[in-house]
């Protein structure tokens, strides 16, 4: 019995990671973020992406009372 020679490259398995670093101090992300950039780059992993900034001002949105009608 006869194997069939396909020359082809074994598949290599990707696996996407999310990380999610929340603080008040944007410095101090940015400086976490250049960590883990820095590491991946390191090792061949360079198919990061940049931070994605999230809002964090609050939308407040002020109403009139009127008084009850009757009383």
């Amino acid at each position: 019995m006869a194997f069939k020679d396909t020359r082809k490259t074994p598949e290599v398995v990707t696996h996407r990671i999310r990380i999610t670093l929340t603080s008040h101090n944007r410095k101090s992300l940015e400086k976490v973020w250049a960590d883990l950039s820095s590491g991946a780059k390191r090792k061949g992993i360079s198919k990061e992406k940049r931070p994605v900034w999230m809002f964090t001002k609050t939308l407040r949105i002020t109403q009139e009372k009127l008084p009850v009608a009757g009383s």
